[in-house]
């Protein structure tokens, strides 16, 4: 252990903390390693993947992360490669003959590539000692950050047999911890937490009404010139105008944000890895697994979403040890967006009953088969929400996850259909003259008709999805595969769909209190008169921080005070029939009926749902027109007025 630290990685001594993560796992055990960012949760299982008999898998929740980290091992001459959307089939295919031959010993994944059934196929013929789950604070509803996904992974542990479990956060408190260590079995002796405190980071907390931030940031950032720096915002119209603010007043800063193209995302980053560009405005999308150790400066110009979000942020500062610092911009106005992205992810009872009666109208097959984005469309509930109603269905034993495949495969000879076929003998080539035979071809791409292939042939599905990588692995064919379809087994179809429906309303309802509660932990922790480091520290449970950091604006003598937004006129001085009458009229012909008081509530703060995106609900009059005010006050006003 102690050789291959210095020969590969070059460090003369562990951390703390990596060395009792890294000796459980290398004895066989699962751990979990719970350091604050940038403490080196990564060593804990690039390390013993070198040591350990066969692949080491790593789910990650973020490209960026992955990419970050495969850079690392590849500099270090680790043999560790991806596979994501961004690749093209023959990169796919490659890695998956590289891990075969067990030339791989780190394959890195984002959870979703699990549902894909291509790759659980191959996964299952390749042995694994380690599964790595990275920000494993995900697969607590607890968490900050859930991720319904997640809560398959103990599953998937067990499916393709794998012996033990990493699990890395740098952001869990002792709840999330409870839950992450159950569901995966770890002892607790290895579950190694390092505490909290960070020494170096020096936190600042400014109330700063909305008018006087830009300034505020310009001259902060100016006292700083040339050091590198991380500004955070909420949204990435934002970002774009902070940036050309702060451009245009002599300090060159970049937006980075979702909604830009992926190489000019890429070319951002790596600007500012280089040291060519000091600066950028960012939405959360930019730092995660950014792996620079000298950023000097973070700064919130809007508030975090969460105590858990401000932690994760600044600790991407100062990861080299120096003195950095971190700056808060506190006030109250942006609290209402934070807070309508947490309702807008609250399905309405009517959606979550279209779903229970899409699922008992397939009970005589035994089994549910759905698309996910019809399914969003046809109950007006988001992706990730849906997603969790579907977990929430697994977890009362009511559906089981079968299988998720392609609906659609198709693929283009490369060679001549009849050298395909002559390749093989026997029962082998009839097969292969079946798939053939069967493949409706069209001028350039046939498509698999895998009724026609087991109902002539008997062959099942798995062996046609086989055959046709095999084919593509050899240079025969181009594969392409789309339309994710979901299939699940019904477990239990005799339930009361109205009681159920209710519960499960309960049950997001009560996790929008939670999500809303968080914000406002989040404001408490900023107005502290208790030192800022202590209290953040407390909030993970780390009783070791010193109950004065001497190095905080609390310290300092300044509790922030944060000032009330800006007054806005009363609601009842706006005009119903102005701000929803184009919207109903809309809504009657589309779906036959009223819009309910959610849906309209959801219309007038601009929160979008699939619906939305089906009437073009930004073009039509009233959209996010009271986007300033709390969603509660606007669902309460529109409740009067229906």
């Amino acid at each position: 252990m102690h050789q291959t630290l210095e020969q590969v990685f070059g460090y003369r001594q562990f951390r703390t903390g990596q060395e009792a993560a890294i000796s459980a796992v290398l004895a066989g055990r699962s751990a979990a390693a719970i350091f604050p960012t940038g403490s080196g949760k990564s060593l804990c299982y690039q390390l013993p993947a070198l040591l350990l008999p066969h692949l080491t898998l790593v789910v990650s929740p973020l490209l960026a992360l992955i990419q970050d980290q495969l850079a690392f091992l590849q500099r270090h001459g680790i043999a560790a490669a991806s596979i994501d959307s961004a690749q093209s089939r023959e990169e796919i295919a490659d890695v998956m003959s590289r891990a075969r031959s067990g030339e791989l010993k780190i394959l890195m994944i984002s959870v979703e590539r699990l549902k894909n059934e291509r790759f659980r196929h191959f996964i299952a013929q390749v042995p694994i000692s380690l599964l790595v789950i990275d920000e494993a604070h995900c697969i607590s509803e607890w968490g900050h950050n859930f991720r319904p996904d997640y809560l398959k992974l103990p599953d998937y542990q067990r499916e393709f047999k794998i012996p033990q479990v990493l699990l890395l956060t740098a952001t869990a408190t002792p709840n999330v911890i409870d839950d992450m260590q159950s569901k995966f079995a770890i002892a607790p002796d290895d579950v190694v937490t390092t505490g909290f405190y960070r020494a170096n980071l020096t936190l600042h907390v400014e109330p700063t009404p909305g008018r006087d931030k830009r300034r505020r940031l310009v001259q902060w950032l100016g006292e700083r010139a040339g050091q590198p720096s991380i500004v955070y915002v909420t949204l990435q119209k934002t970002a774009e105008f902070v940036a050309a603010h702060l451009a245009q007043n002599g300090i060159p800063a970049h937006a980075y944000h979702a909604g830009l193209p992926h190489d000019k995302r890429e070319s951002i980053q790596r600007q500012f890895m280089d040291g060519r560009l000091n600066c950028i405005v960012a939405t959360i999308a930019f730092g995660m697994g950014i792996d620079k150790s000298d950023i000097r400066n973070v700064v919130h110009f809007d508030l975090p979403k969460s105590i858990e979000n401000y932690s994760q942020e600044i600790g991407r500062a100062g990861r080299d040890g120096a003195v950095s610092e971190c700056l808060v911009l506190a006030n109250r106005d942006s609290l209402n967006v934070l807070e309508n992205f947490v309702y807008g992810d609250t399905p309405e009872r009517e959606g979550i009953a279209r779903v229970l009666d899409d699922l008992l109208n397939a009970r005589n097959d035994g089994q549910w088969e759905f698309l996910l984005l019809p399914l969003c469309e046809m109950s007006n509930i988001r992706q990730l929400p849906l997603k969790t109603l579907l977990v929430q269905l697994e977890l009362r034993g009511i559906i089981a996850p079968r299988y998720a495949y392609f609906a659609e495969y198709r693929f283009k000879y490369l060679i001549e259909p009849h050298e395909l076929v002559a390749r093989f003998q026997g029962e082998r080539q009839q097969f292969v003259q079946a798939l053939v035979e069967t493949s409706s071809r069209a001028r350039t791409w046939a498509t698999v008709n895998f009724d026609a292939m087991y109902q002539q042939y008997q062959a099942e599905r798995s062996r046609v999805v086989t055959a046709l990588d095999f084919f593509q692995e050899k240079g025969w064919i181009e594969l392409e595969s789309k339309q994710m379809t979901e299939v699940y087994s019904l477990l239990v179809t005799d339930f009361d769909a109205k009681a159920l429906s209710e519960e499960l309303h309960d049950y997001f309802a009560h996790h929008e209190t939670t999500e809303v509660a968080r914000i406002h932990a989040m404001l408490d922790l900023f107005a502290s008169e208790q030192c800022l480091s202590h209290r953040l520290a407390q909030y993970f449970g780390d009783a070791q921080a010193p109950e004065r950091c001497g190095h905080c604006s609390v310290c300092a003598g300044h509790v922030a005070r944060l000032p009330e937004p800006p007054a806005l006129e009363p609601l009842e001085q706006q005009s119903f029939e102005a701000l929803c009458g184009d919207f109903i009229g809309k809504h009657r012909e589309a779906r036959g009926h009223d819009p309910s008081t959610e849906c309209l509530t959801r219309f007038l703060c601009g929160i979008s749902v699939p619906l939305f995106t089906r009437l073009k609900a930004r073009s039509i009059a009233g959209f996010a027109v009271l986007e300033d005010y709390p969603y509660a006050s606007v669902r309460d006003w529109v409740l009067s007025h229906q």
